[in-house]
């Protein structure tokens, strides 16, 4: 995503990459160098675009898609395809925002041009939290994958008693911590462009498991769970929260008219790989399925071992750059300090220290990204494209196919949003009870 801030006058555009040509996604997080408030000249070609759109699309929700899938039950598929579908309708929205206005740049701008200070204030609040719960997600995934490999591990410590998964994610937040302090973030922008291979890597080594590793398509799977369908719908959403990067892809293209076939292009090929994700995880482990489907592979065999050790590589380089914007954001709040080092580095720290405490305290991965994709994905890749066009266009009130479709799309959205926010919060709440509860027995029994 990418994130302005003004500030005295300047538009400060927070770094990631050198030049247009390099937007390798963080997830959904498109971040550019400040260009002194000139164009940036557009050189990007249909090609690699594309790329830079697939990568903005591959993410850890592949992993979890499976799981949405069981969720739900087979008939909720056809929420992803519909899912998958408003997605791209509200990516050609902000495509038309900008052609209606040359000087958006980015998304808080068409926020801003919508509906004034306020709009681009929560289009960016929107896109700050979704980063920063998705770093917390991936020191989830890094200690859960890390505690699959290595399942009896621990230790204590003033005789507080640290598990396998805690003692990874925290070890993981070690290993990160330098990489945040970093000024200059072109090689980790380069590593994470590697999202497309690995979504296809993974998505191999799950079918290689189970033609050559002797897992087979036997799980029958349940048609539909009315009770999962929330779960589902928020998994699904979070697969397809990339809209914030898509003005950058755009403005970067050396012939703009061909950006619909670029988002066409991309939805397609995304949307296939995470349904056949979907298909080949549940109807080899059916309810079974875990909430990253690298947790069900038998880890003794070499497939498994490459899809997991790819799992692990991404989120330790793409973590500096997810959180990039928010620790500019937050340095923007001290501008006579803003270029001193020093605070660069207190920022940094405090939000890996944050994000590790937020990792610890609710450590699951599932219900984390259930509660981003509900919360923050429907709401800013779904229903705020489709708001701010109506009302730059002011075609709101009036009566037309695409008012019609997109209104519709708003209130599905919002259903989802407050259901699937709800669930989300109640299934957090639920494990945390129970952990609590599970604590306060072993207690006991120690007593």
């Amino acid at each position: 995503m990418e994130a302005e801030h003004h500030l005295h006058g300047l538009s400060l555009t927070v770094p990631l990459m050198h030049d247009v040509l390099e937007h390798p996604e963080t997830k959904d997080v498109e971040l550019l160098h400040d260009n002194g408030g000139q164009n940036t000249i557009s050189t990007a070609s249909f090609s690699m675009t594309c790329f830079h759109g697939l990568n903005a699309l591959s993410g850890v929700g592949i992993l979890s898609v499976p799981y949405a899938l069981s969720s739900g039950g087979w008939l909720s598929l056809v929420l992803l395809f519909i899912i998958a579908a408003a997605a791209f309708y509200s990516g050609l929205l902000i495509q038309k925002c900008m052609d209606m206005d040359p000087d958006i740049r980015t998304y808080p701008d068409i926020g801003n041009r919508a509906f004034g200070n306020k709009g681009r204030i929560l289009v960016s609040v929107v896109m700050y939290i979704e980063l920063y719960l998705v770093a917390t997600g991936f020191l989830i995934l890094e200690g859960d994958n890390l505690h699959n490999l290595f399942p009896n591990t621990g230790f204590e410590m003033a005789g507080i008693g640290i598990g396998g998964k805690q003692m990874f994610v925290i070890i993981v937040a070690i290993i990160i911590l330098p990489s945040v302090w970093l000024d200059n973030l072109n090689l980790l922008s380069y590593i994470s462009a590697s999202g497309v291979l690995a979504s296809v890597i993974i998505l191999c080594s799950v079918v290689w498991t189970c033609v050559f590793d002797g897992i087979e398509f036997q799980e029958k799977g349940t048609p539909l769970n009315w009770n999962g369908i929330p779960t589902a719908v928020s998994l699904y959403a979070f697969c397809y929260c990339t809209h914030p990067v898509f003005p950058t892809l755009y403005t970067s293209m050396r012939n703009r008219r061909q950006f619909t076939n670029v988002l066409l292009l991309c939805f397609t090929l995304c949307t296939v790989s995470n349904a056949s994700m979907a298909v080949f995880g549940y109807s080899m482990f059916g309810s079974k399925v875990e909430s990253q489907i690298t947790l069900n592979l038998p880890t003794d065999k070499l497939s498994s071992r490459v899809a997991i050790y790819t799992t692990l590589v991404n989120p330790v380089s793409k973590y500096a750059l997810m959180v990039t914007p928010i620790v500019n954001v937050t340095k923007s709040w001290f501008p006579r300090q803003y270029r001193k080092r020093n605070l660069s580095l207190l920022v940094g720290t405090c939000l890996v220290i944050s994000t590790l405490i937020v990792a610890l305290v609710v450590p699951f991965f599932a219900n984390l990204m259930s509660l981003v994709g509900a919360f923050l994905s429907v709401t800013g890749s779904i229903i705020l494209p489709c708001l701010c066009h109506m009302k730059i266009s002011g075609t709101c009130w009036r009566l037309g196919c695409g008012t019609v479709v997109s209104w519709v799309i708003i209130l599905m959205g919002g259903a989802a949003a407050i259901v699937g926010t709800y669930t989300s919060l109640l299934q957090i709440i639920g494990h945390l009870q129970a952990d609590d509860s599970s604590l306060l027995m072993g207690s006991s029994r120690r007593a």
